[in-house]
């Protein structure tokens, strides 16, 4: 079939649709480059939900970016650019394993790494796939180019043939003219949808996310200010990934900025090393804010407040004890100080203020409404005395305002304008309302803000609340803030969870109200999308119980070469393969062999297990086989995984594998939770992996075939063990804290396929 001719009528060319926000670089550079007629209009009905598509005049149509490409690719390869698509069939295959390569290259904590992989592969190339812009190039160039993270990277240093090429790419004339009329056209819908907004409260979000079609209310384009407001009592969990994405989101949504606040009124509970441990939490999320405050900032500002409303008959100094006033806001029964002078109260506050022994008897309290159905609104306390050292400010300060009281002051003080929070504060709202008026009518020029909730993110056999939480790390029963049994951020992605996948998760939900208990499942269901076409394999057998089978026919001295650690991959690399005429085999897998039958060693070839040694309990002791390489690995039953008996040469390995902290599906709020403590949650195995497992570095994600997903914690030094931790891959109820399918379930299944 010959290409469209670019001078031919337009009538006749395919047309592919997108989303302005999403533009296909890749299919309009090479679409001019191909020399291929095709047009490419935005679809003003577009939405994150929309795939480019290529509409043909007899009704067919070819969804997303990889099949436009192949389908441009192939015309222009029968034309005027016949290496376009490779110019042997070497080069086509190639070709075909970069276009699923690109689908890699997208924002998250992979990022850095598959550019980097592509940027070794590119050490001593000029194009990605023959001596020629193929396919190829043109699809991680577009890539690339849309990917906000890669300005950054390029400008480390770190990946300097990656740049080279990208530069050579973004040179060409039609990736050139691609950039300037999609950026243009980014830009006029950019500008369009601001104007047409004009505040109203309907914007839609962008990239791969759920429903944002809701909307601030009052939210004005290029005016809009959010912010994500941690208290440093703990490490950030995955609820507070949800917030602080939310925020960053709409701040995104309407050309606004997002602030960070340490919410820091609380001496008893905070420390400096959990603010140093949000900050690298919020890093690694990528989260991207104005900029850093604490409430402590404005601690004097709040003293000065606190006395005007005190003058003005708004709080008033209250030394009920503590379970008395609780009952009697419980009954709506006001205190005996409630109507003290003015002066009284403002004398108590200065004492509170000292610290004095009258002054620590006191707090202050919100004059509200008492009788009022909503408990919130029962002169809630606003200072309370604390002479605990603060982790900022040492013993400068005896008395704190509340957060009740504080959040208000500080949001309308920094200039935000929505301040989100989770239903669960539905109650509060008022509170917040009228206590920001209390402090709007003393203090000149504070704004108005507005709240707007949404849902808070529960899981399955999982407490997010950070005291529950710290009880786990006080007590031993976790071996930290960032032990992979733990719902935190640093716990999650110590497992092997992807940030690009926890984004793809929490903006997934939408800005939905309505309050749900998600399985874990789900999340590491897209982490297994991220991590599977990009990942090395590897092999690891159980040292407990393996089996020796001798095989005749292979080599008698160790044979090593190098094969793919990622057969569709390339960036992945390579991997060194030893033959023996010893392999080592599981226990499980030589357990469901017969003597006679034929099987077949992974990345070998088939081989017949000609007889079978077993002790007294029919355990597995021996195996004898010869190798039949010209056998068929379709008619065999039995896939195994091997590795060749190299003795001291193998890697040692230490699997661990882990179970549910807590084992009630959903934990309420009147439950003791410590009797839902799951008693035994790490599981651990001993194994042997390849040579090649002690090259692996902290943090690489592998899959050991046929056992499943790793990520390395500690990699191998000598003498001692790698250790690895079992990701898991969303096919059971597996979590931060979930354990995998037990391995002999899984290995007995894959055995049969």
């Amino acid at each position: 079939m010959a290409p469209h001719s670019t001078a031919a009528a337009a009538a006749g060319a395919p047309t592919c649709t997108f989303w302005e926000r999403s533009a296909p670089f890749a299919a309009v550079a090479l679409a001019k480059h191909a020399g291929v007629d095709v047009k490419f209009e935005a679809d003003p009905k577009g939405t994150k939900d929309t795939i480019p598509t290529l509409r043909f005049d007899s009704g067919d149509e070819l969804v997303g970016v990889p099949m436009i490409l192949r389908y441009v690719g192939r015309l222009g390869a029968a034309g005027a650019k016949p290496a376009v698509y490779g110019a042997d069939p070497l080069a086509a295959c190639q070709v075909d394993q970069w276009l699923e390569t690109a689908s890699t290259v997208v924002p998250g904590q992979g990022f850095e790494g598959v550019c980097a992989a592509i940027d070794a592969y590119l050490a001593l190339r000029t194009y990605l796939a023959g001596y020629a812009p193929s396919v190829a190039d043109f699809a991680v160039w577009g890539q690339l180019q849309a990917c906000p993270l890669w300005k950054k990277l390029r400008s480390g240093g770190s990946v300097p043939h990656l740049v080279r090429w990208f530069d050579h790419m973004a040179a060409l004339p039609e990736c050139a003219a691609a950039v300037e009329e999609l950026d243009s056209r980014g830009a006029k819908a950019k500008a369009g949808a601001a104007d047409g907004a004009g505040g109203a409260a309907k914007m839609k979000g962008g990239g791969d996310t759920g429903s944002f079609d809701v909307g601030l209310p009052n939210a004005v384009p290029g005016r809009v200010v959010t912010r994500f407001p941690p208290e440093p009592s703990g490490c950030l969990h995955v609820g507070h990934v949800k917030a602080a994405l939310l925020n960053q989101h709409f701040a995104k949504m309407y050309d606004g900025k997002l602030l960070v606040r340490f919410d820091d009124t609380n001496p008893s509970k905070e420390k400096n090393e959990y603010v140093e441990n949000i900050n690298i939490d919020m890093a690694a999320l990528g989260l991207e804010w104005g900029k850093t405050t604490y409430t402590s900032d404005y601690f004097p500002q709040m003293l000065d407040l606190g006395r005007r409303m005190i003058k003005a008959g708004l709080m008033y100094a209250d030394d009920t004890p503590v379970e008395q006033m609780r009952d009697e806001r419980m009954h709506g029964v006001e205190s005996r100080h409630r109507n003290r002078p003015a002066a009284e109260s403002l004398a108590l506050f200065e004492a509170m203020v000292a610290g004095s022994e009258e002054g620590l008897r006191n707090c202050i309290r919100y004059k509200m409404d008492m009788q009022n159905g909503n408990k919130a609104l029962r002169d809630p306390v606003t200072f309370r005395c604390n002479t605990t050292p603060h982790w900022r400010t040492g013993t400068q300060y005896k008395v704190y305002p509340t957060y009740d009281f504080a959040c208000p002051f500080t949001d309308a003080l920094e200039g935000v304008t929505h301040a989100l929070r989770t239903s669960e504060y539905k109650d509060r709202e008022e509170q917040y309302y009228r206590i920001l008026k209390g402090q709007q009518s003393v203090w000149q020029g504070l704004p108005d803000v507005h709240i707007w909730d949404y849902s808070r993110l529960n899981f399955v056999n999982t407490v997010l609340s950070k005291r529950k939480l710290t009880w786990f790390v006080d007590t031993g029963r976790v071996d930290g803030w960032d032990d992979p049994r733990m719902p935190t951020v640093q716990g999650i992605l110590r497992r092997g969870l992807r940030v690009e996948a926890l984004r793809e998760f929490i903006l997934s939900q939408g800005a939905s109200k309505n309050e749900t208990w998600q399985e874990w499942d789900k999340i590491w269901t897209i982490n297994k999308k991220i991590v599977d076409p990009v990942c090395g394999r590897h092999t690891g057998i159980e040292e407990e119980g393996a089996v020796v089978l001798a095989l005749e026919g292979a080599p008698a001295a160790p044979e090593s070469s190098e094969v793919p650690r990622h057969k569709k991959y390339p960036p992945a690399g390579t991997k060194s393969l030893v033959k023996l005429d010893r392999v080592l085999i599981d226990q499980a897998d030589a357990a469901a062999i017969s003597e006679g039958e034929e099987v077949t060693l992974m990345d070998w070839g088939n081989a017949v297990v000609t007889s079978i040694t077993k002790d007294a309990d029919g355990k597995v002791t021996a195996m004898a086989g010869k190798l039949h390489l010209a056998g068929d690995p379709k008619k065999t039953k039995l896939k195994l995984t091997w590795l060749a008996d190299l003795g001291a040469d193998l890697t040692p390995l230490q699997l661990l594998d882990f179970d549910y902290l807590i084992s009630k599906k959903k934990v309420e709020e009147d439950d003791d939770f410590e009797s839902l403590v799951t008693p035994v949650t790490k599981f651990e195995t001993l194994a042997l992996g390849d040579v090649n497992v002690r090259k692996l570095p902290k943090g690489e994600t592998v899959q050991l075939e046929r056992r499943g997903y790793y990520i390395v914690d500690q990699p191998w030094t000598e003498g001692g063990r790698a250790v690895l931790l079992a990701i898991p891959d969303g096919r059971t109820r597996a979590g931060p804290v979930g354990r995998p399918v037990a391995q002999g379930e899984l290995r007995e299944a894959v055995l049969r396929r």
